[in-house]
């Protein structure tokens, strides 16, 4: 795959992720929550919304300094920077895929931080009485892109 081709799936995966995490969060937050918090969808799943302040998982949820969001942004566009560094100087096509989809994460929570001071959160799986933590597609593009890139690591690995 050529350099350009990469670029252009990187690009393309990096638009759809941020574009379905910024339709998906606002037809939350407009239409499916615009009159009750919770929506209950299984016996296992819910829509509800969250405003997560900090980093992943909560990390860093409870400080509350005003210049907290601008901090969250640099460090994602700092870690955007890397990864792009990285993007192109990649021949592979699982690592482009994978690289495109946790910068498109990332730049959709970049977005929410830069609007909302926060990132929103609505993705809610649990069992019993136990919650996982609240997330959305952005978050889930981020994780489904460290996944291939631990698949690469394992097929790769000598």
């Amino acid at each position: 795959m050529s350099r350009h081709m990469r670029a252009q799936l990187a690009l393309y995966l990096m638009g759809l992720v941020a574009a379905v995490d910024q339709l998906s969060k606002w037809w939350v937050v407009n239409k499916t929550l615009a009159e009750t918090s919770k929506v209950e969808v299984t016996s296992y799943f819910n829509i509800i919304l969250m405003h997560n302040r900090g980093m992943t998982f909560g990390l860093l949820n409870n400080i509350n300094h005003a210049y907290m969001p601008f901090v969250m942004v640099g460090i994602a566009v700092a870690v955007i920077a890397l990864l792009t560094r990285w993007l192109l100087r990649t021949n592979s096509k699982l690592v482009t895929a994978a690289l495109g989809l946790i910068m498109g994460g990332a730049i959709g929570n970049i977005f929410d931080r830069v609007r909302f001071g926060a990132v929103i959160d609505f993705l809610d799986f649990y069992y019993g009485n136990y919650h996982w933590y609240t997330f959305n597609v952005a978050d889930a593009a981020i994780v489904a892109g460290v996944g291939l890139l631990t698949i690469d690591s394992l097929v790769r690995a000598p």
